[in-house]
This record gives structure tokens, sequence and C-alpha cells, in this order.
């Protein structure tokens, strides 16, 4: 069965319309927006829909009316300024009473208009059509398209506006009246402030034609290009004559333009750039030049100029930071007074940027920049200003040559040196030329030409001397400084001269005499080397030395990298080479040894004469134990290679103290005393030997004889004894051993260190006799716990000294104390430092290996600090290495790997290890982690006597007591 026709006519006209408004309408309706009569201004822009490209003809569809129907309108250009483009709003008017408001579209908004290519403002809304009623009455207004709308009560209003360009910055109602007033409180204000501005202009351009100074007319153009702008923006221009929308943007352009130039050129002109260099003359006046032709291009696309010109002026601004910068460290005067005025520009160009880039959005931003423009000019006027009035005055002409000739005399004179200031032209009577074989007048000219004669070095002092002499109009000139000749070789000159002031109250003159203290000079310079230097060998003299010694401890006390080290080298028995060839052949055999010891520096290290046959050697260049060593030793092979003279073959010897620097060091004063020390201890062991400072030899003197008569009674006496510090397993925090430590308790001086006294011993071979006795007594202590508590895996280490390890009878002593005090070799140890055994390395190996072979332990005491090569680690069989302390207490982000390193290389070797120093629990848990086994420190038990000893192997130890 078919329906009936009618209804499919029906279905079928339904259906297009559907399909038309598929492809035709909006998606939705707009939204209304509803306007009480309290409210005086409400801002459409962000409500307002825009159609791109709809043509002349333009369906839409409306707000929901009151009766909440959607309706479908067209809507046809009414102005033939239409772009195509529409823009659509609705108005619920939701009071009980008719509303009058104004539409307005600002032809230009400072604020979104953009940076590179701007929008500078222009017609925007051709004509309004409501959706009810007829198109909307235009109000006169030449800053923005207004438009008058009535609204009946509880009424809501589509309105669609054809727009005459492709951009709505802005759209706002307002109340009439609120409207009215906000223009003339606006107006006043512009009003005041283009007041201001024709007034400083003016003022600034009066000030120009009576002082005429180049800084003036380079103010008063940038007063004159701000008052323009200001027109422009404020819409002032418009009254006068009567310009358009359209038009407006050339303007605007022009004027932005002429603002980013005059700025260049004040900033140049004030600062008077082209002073000492040419080419910056150049780059401004091309910088100006390409503003120019600017202009040009804004009567084609005045969008794209105004964006260069903006970039230019912001750019300017960006340059004139660094340059103020620069010459206000100078000293320049008019850097320094023109940085409050640059600070208020780049703050008015931070707002500036915020305001074109959207970032700053109000109403107000437009004047206030405006407003700010003109505290701009105005504290750039008052900075002018005292130029202007500053000064006094003195009679202004050209001088003649007796009037010179007059002020050279007062100058005390030689050559006259003129300035003529105003005309940058330099003269100098007799010409200057002649003395430095430079072609006559070739100084002749601007100050700047003396430049590239200059010596560098007195380049930036000439050119600053002048200009602090130019911005205070004021003082005297007295400089020295080098100009270089024909040949190349710098003569020296004293320039002294004095400023001559002008009625306008700045500088004319610069008259003075120039002085040739070529000789002079070089006397002082003869007279201070010299006196810091040897006559001799021309070597730094003690004084010269000890200065850089001193400087480089200041800078070694912040710089870890820095740790100088000064050896004092005195060759032994020289006397009798000056006795048996005569003083002469002493000299020429000591300017030999000079060469030879300056052959071996590098460019950071020192080399001095101290006296007769005395040097002084400061070494930076190494810092490593062994490198220092290395080259100790082939400063003593330098001198002990023969010298050839009067076919004689002469061997020397020589005495070298050595001493690194380190925190008690409190000055280069005492570290060399400390070198001359070891140097003097070296000559007591027979000379001919490299010999560290220790601190024992401070006490080498009147009370060394009585230390060691003292010493030698200390074992009869029972002055000496040992403590005993723990060795303590991480694992399980159980004791494994004990470092026996001696100690010497002086019935008159108390508690003497080990440092004090081992060396005395060494000196006067009583240290055999301490070490049997050191050994003795720890073996016994030892086998005495051992009974009481039981047989418990327990050592006891004794340390040992060169002169133990060098002596025949060692290997015999260790093996009849353990045979007397009934031990286990195993429970038996040595510790030996890296430095001890590298005394002599291969007599060393050979005694460890034989210790060894009698099965007690051998311990690597404070491994780090000596040579540490693994040469070393695998020549000698050692069982056991213990790290220095230093390594433990550092604190620089290196610390652990450098230790799990060490650790690691220990375990790979077969050795065990032992951490010294361990301060906190943090430190011993890190070394378990990372595999170290013992650890000695005051924080796992202090050293002990030997009861004290018994007693904590007993608290340890019960069930193996019981």
């Amino acid at each position: 069965m078919t329906a009936p026709a009618p209804i499919m006519r029906w279905l079928i006209s339904a259906f297009a319309v559907i399909v038309l408004s598929v492809f035709t309408l909006p998606a939705m309706a707009i939204e209304p927006i509803k306007i009480s009569r309290d409210d005086v201004a409400l801002d459409l822009s962000k409500a307002v829909e825009i159609y791109r490209d709809q043509g002349e003809n333009f369906q839409v569809s409306t707000a929901p009316g009151i009766d909440g129907i959607v309706r479908r309108i067209e809507v046809s250009a009414l102005d033939e300024r239409s772009s195509g483009d529409w823009a659509v709003f609705a108005l619920a008017n939701a009071t009980d009473e008719q509303l009058d408001r104004l539409i307005v579209a600002p032809h230009f908004r400072l604020v979104g208009s953009g940076l590179i290519w701007p929008d500078l403002g222009s017609d925007r809304i051709a004509a309004i059509t409501p959706s009810e009623g007829f198109a909307l009455d235009r109000q006169a207004n030449k800053d923005a398209d207004a438009f008058l709308v009535t609204l009946n009560p509880g009424s809501i209003v589509t309105f669609i506006a054809e727009l005459s360009s492709p951009k709505l910055p802005q759209i706002y109602l307002w109340e009439p009246e609120a409207y009215k007033d906000t223009m003339n409180s606006y107006t006043l204000f512009r009003g005041i402030v283009i007041g201001i501005a024709g007034l400083l202009a003016l003022f600034l351009t009066i000030l120009f034609v009576v002082k005429g100074t180049s800084m003036f007319p380079a103010t008063a153009a940038l007063s004159w290009a701000v008052l323009a702008y200001i027109c422009i923006d404020f819409g002032f221009l418009n009254q006068v004559l009567n310009i358009s929308a359209g038009s407006e943007q050339l303007w605007r352009a022009g004027t932005e333009i002429g603002l980013a130039a005059s700025l260049v050129v004040f900033l140049f002109t004030y600062l008077n750039l082209n002073r000492w260099h040419l080419h910056f003359s150049y780059g401004a006046s091309a910088w100006v030049l390409l503003l120019c032709l600017l202009a040009g291009v804004a009567l084609f696309d005045p969008s794209v100029a105004s964006g260069l010109a903006r970039m230019s002026f912001a750019l300017t601004a960006i340059v004139g930071v660094g340059i103020i910068t620069y010459l206000s460290f100078q000293g320049y005067d008019r850097a320094i007074m023109l940085v409050p005025s640059w600070l208020m520009i780049i703050v008015w160009l931070t707002g500036s940027w915020m305001a074109v880039t959207g970032a700053l959005d109000n109403d107000i931003v437009q004047p206030a920049l405006g407003g700010g423009l003109i505290l701009i000019i105005l504290l750039i006027g008052f900075t002018v200003m005292q130029h202007a009035f500053a000064g006094g005055a003195l009679h202004q002409g050209l001088f003649s040559d007796m009037e010179r000739q007059a002020l050279a005399i007062t100058g005390s004179g030689d050559i006259v040196w003129d300035w003529d200031v105003p005309r940058d032209r330099v003269i100098t009577k007799p010409d200057v030329t002649r003395q430095l074989g430079l072609p006559m007048g070739s100084l002749h000219g601007p100050a700047r030409n003396w430049l590239p004669t200059l010596h560098h070095d007195d380049r930036d002092t000439f050119r600053t001397t002048l200009d602090v002499i130019l911005e205070h109009r004021r003082g005297r000139v007295s400089q020295s400084f080098r100009l270089r000749g024909a040949d190349g070789h710098y003569h020296w000159f004293t320039l002294r001269a004095r400023p001559v002031i002008g009625s306008d109250g700045e500088i004319i003159r610069c008259v003075g005499t120039l002085v040739d203290v070529t000789e002079q000079k070089k006397a002082e310079e003869r007279l201070l080397h010299d006196a810091v230097h040897d006559n001799l060998t021309g070597l730094p003299a003690r004084e010269l030395l000890l200065n850089r010694l001193e400087t480089v401890i200041s800078i070694a006390k912040t710089e870890q990298a820095i740790r100088p080290t000064v050896m004092v080298i005195d060759i032994d028995r020289f006397k009798q080479v000056n006795d048996s060839l005569g003083i002469s052949a002493g000299d020429t055999i000591l300017l030999t040894v000079a060469r030879r010891l300056h052959r071996l520096l590098r460019p950071q290290d020192s080399l001095a004469r101290f006296s007769g046959d005395q040097f002084a050697l400061l070494l930076l260049s190494e810092h490593e134990p062994s490198r220092i060593a290395a080259v100790a030793e082939a400063v003593k092979q330098a001198i002990n290679a023969p010298i050839t003279f009067a076919k004689r073959e002469i061997v020397l010897a020589a005495s070298i103290g050595l001493a690194s620097w380190n925190s008690s060091q409190s000055s280069a004063e005492d570290m060399v005393k400390d070198a001359e020390l070891a140097m003097h201890q070296a000559k007591r062991f027979g000379g001919d030997r490299i010999e560290p400072f220790r601190p024992a030899f401070r006490s080498v003197g009147t009370d060394r004889l009585q230390l060691e008569s003292d010493l030698r009674r200390a074992v009869e006496r029972s002055e000496l004894r040992l403590a005993y510090q723990p060795i303590v397993r991480l694992e399980d925090r159980s004791v494994a051993g004990f470092e026996a430590l001696l100690r010497w308790e002086h019935p008159r001086r108390g508690s003497i260190p080990p440092s004090d006294f081992i060396p005395v011993a060494e000196s006067c071979e009583l240290i055999g006799q301490l070490g049997l006795f050191a050994m003795q007594q720890a073996a016994d202590d030892l086998s005495s716990w051992q009974k009481q508590v039981g047989d418990i895996p327990l050592s006891v280490s004794v340390n040992l000294s060169s002169r133990e390890l060098i002596g025949r009878d060692l290997v015999n002593d260790v093996r009849s104390v353990i045979a007397r005090a009934n031990l286990k070799p195993r429970n038996f140890r040595l510790e030996l430092t890296e430095s001890l055994i590298m005394d002599n390395p291969e007599q060393s190996a050979h005694i460890l290996q034989k210790l060894k072979q009698l099965g007690i332990g051998l311990s690597l005491d404070d491994f780090g600090t000596g040579y540490s090569s693994l040469a070393y680690l695998t020549r000698f069989p050692f069982d056991t290495i213990k790290i220095d302390k230093s390594f433990v207490d550092d604190t620089s982000p290196k610390r652990s790997v450098l230790l799990r390193s060490m650790v690691n290389m220990a375990h790979e070797l077969g050795l065990s290890v032992v951490a010294e120093g361990v301060a906190d629990e943090n430190d011993a848990l890190e070394l378990r982690q990372i595999g170290c086994e013992y650890v000695q420190s005051f924080m796992f038990g202090p050293p002990l006597n030997a009861e004290g000893a018994l007693k904590l192997l007993k608290e340890q130890f019960p069930l193996v007591q019981a």
C-alpha cells in the first residue's frame, strides 16, 4: 500500500531542508550574553564567533529566542568595505526596561598587535545587522567603530557584523554615558602627556640652539620622535589632520621608525662612540640608513616596516646595555649617568613586549606605556642638562705658538703635546715622530691615531685617562706609556698635561708636555732586577723565591691541585774547590751547576741561588711523592756528573733537603727553613744524599745530645712501653689482633711522640735496640694473653724502621723473639711503609723474602701515601695492606670508587685489607659492603696497655677462657 501524494511531498521537502541545514548551518546556535542595567562595560571579544570568506550573503542561526526557537536568517552586505568576513554575537536584555548600549570596536589596540607583522589599526566593522529591526546606526568616532543599539525588555537579539578587516582585536559593549566619561578621562590624561612631551621637546630644542653640542640635537630628535609617536598613539593627530583609519597605519609605522632611528643616534652621540673607534661611526650610520630605507618600505607594507622598527628598537636597547656596562666599568661618566635612563628603557621595552604579545592584557597598558616614554625622555633630559650647565668657563679661541710654549714651560716642557678637543686633533712640537723614526706628522690628528702606536698594555689606560679628564672637566694628566718606534722597539714617555675649559663648560683643549724617559726606565728596571737576582748566575735571589712561594702558598690553601715543594741544595765541600782552583774557577763551576739545574725545570718551577754554593728549587710541576723523589734524584745526578775544567774532571756532591707544603706551614719562610733543616740533616748523615723533612729535625739542636743520652737509658729505666690498638674484624666486630705502638714516658718532659725520638734513635744507632725491645715485648705479651684466654686466632703487629730493615741481624732477631715467646710464627707480624722499602728496594726484597720464610705475616702500612705501584705489591711478599686514613676521611665524590678499587686490587693479589681511621658507622658499613675485612681506629678501640688489652680479650672470648 503506498502513501498519499501530499504526505510524500511533505516528507521530501522536510528531508531537503534537513540536508540543506547540514551543509549550510553552524552546528549549534550561539549563546546570548545577558545584560543588566548595572553593566557599564562588557568585553564581547571572547563571545564573538568569526566566519571567514562567506561572501556578500551570509546565513546563520540566531540565538534561541524567548520561546526557545532557533531561527535561520540571511544577511546581505550593506557596505562596500565588507571583507567577506562576518562576526556574530547575541545579547539578551534580562531586565524589564529598555536598555541603550554602544557597541565599540577600536581601530587600533597595542595589546596583542604582534611583533613581526603587527596590526597597525584599521576600520573593523562596516555595519551591524540585528536579527530584529533595522541595521544599527553608526556613531561619530574617529578612533573606533561605534554603533548604538536599543534592547527591548526581555528580548534576545542576534547581531551580525560585517567586518571591514580580517582582525577584530576587541569589541566592547558600553553604557553610553560611561563610555563618554571614560573617553573624557583618557582625553585629559592624553592631553597632559602630550603637553609635557611637547614642552620637553621644545625645551631640548632650545637647549640645542643655545649650547650647540652634538648630544643636544640628538636628544631633541629623540624627544620629537616620542612626541610624534604619542600623538599618533593617543589619536591627537587624527583631530588635527583628519587621518583616516586606513592611512593611520602608514603614520604609525613612520613614527615607530623615527623612534627607533632617533634612539640609535642618541646612544651613539651621547656616548661619543666615534672618539676611539671609527668603525662605530660606520656601524651607526649604516644602521640609521637602513631605518631610513625602512620608511620607504612603509609606503608599500607598513606592517612589515613597523615590525622591523620594533625589533631595531629592542636590539638598540640590548646593545646599549652591553656598551653602557662596559664603559661604566671603564669609569666613563656619561655611561654611568645614563644607567638609570637605560634601565627605564629596558623596563619599558619589557612591558611593551608583554603588551604586543598579549601577555599583558588590559586597557590601561597602552596609555601607561605612552606615559612611560615621557618619563624616559624626562630623565634623559635631566641627564643631558647636567652636561649643559656644569663647569666654569675660560676664554675660548686658538692659541698662538707663544702661548703654547708658555704652557709647555709651565708643564716643565720638552715636547709640547696639544689636543684640540672639539676638532679632535693632537699636535706635538717638535714632532715626536722624529724620535720614533715614524713618518712625519703620522701622530698628528685624532687621539685614536695614537692607539696603534701605543703598547697594548697602555692603550686602555691612555684612553681612560683622557675620557676621565673630559668627563670631569678638571684634573691633570700624568701618565707614563710606551710608543713603538719604526724599528719595533718601544720608547717610554711621560705625559703631563692639563685641560682648558671653554665658556660652555666643556674642555676645548688639553695641553702639556711629553718627555722621553726611556733611559730612566731602563735604569730602574736594571736596579729592580739586580735587587732580587743573583749577579753571577742571574737566578732569583732568596727574597724573590720567598715572595713567589708566599703567593703559591696562598693559592694552595684554596686549590687542591697546587702543592709546592722546596728543595734546598748545598754543594758538599765546595770550599775545597775554591781553595784549590781559585774563586774564578769556582764561579765558573757554579754557573755550570746552575745551567744543569735550570735544564731540569718545567715552566712553572723556579730556581734560585741563596748563597755562595747553595741553591733552592721551587717545584710546582710534580705533586706525587714518587715524582718529587724522581726530580730530587735527577738534581742529585746532575750535580754528581763530572765537570771538566782545565783538563781536570771535578766531581761534586750535594746535600739536598726537601720539604713539601702542608696546611700546618703558615708561611714561605717556615717552609724554606724546614727544607734547610732537612739539608743540614743530610749533611750530618755524611752528605751526598736526599733527606725529606721530618718534624723531629726542629728539635735537632741544643737538646739533641741530652735527648740521645736520655734515650740510651730509657730501656734500662723502663720508660719505654707498648700500647696496643685493636684491629677489628668488620664481619662480627671481634678483635683479630693488635698493633704495638712504642711510647716513651720521659720523667721530666712527659710523653714524647715517636715522630720525635725515632729519628734520634736512627741517627745515634739506637733504633736496633728499640726495635728489638718492641718485638720482644709484643711477643711476650701476646704469649701471656694466649695462656690466659686460650689459643685464639690473634696476631700482634710491630712497626719496622728503615735502619732495622737493612740491619744484618733482623731475620735472626725475629726468629729468636718468636722462639723465646713460644709463639706460632703466623701470630707475629711486621709492618713496613712504602717509602721505607724504597730506600733500598733490592736489599728490602731479599730480607722480606727471608722473613716470609719464617712464617710471619707482613703488612704494607700507609698504603697509597707513598709510591703505590702495583709492581711493588707483586714484587714484595706482603699478605696485608693497610689503607691510610686520608683515603677514608676523603669527602670527595670519588672516594667510594677509589676505596673499592684498592680493596678489589688487594683481593685480586691475594691480600687482606685493613682500613685505618674509620670515624663513623656509615664508613664502617660502606667498607664492609665493598669487601674490606678489618678496621683499626679509635672508634673501635683506642690504644691500650697490656692489662687493658687482656681485659678486652677476656670480654670477647669468655667461652674460650672457660
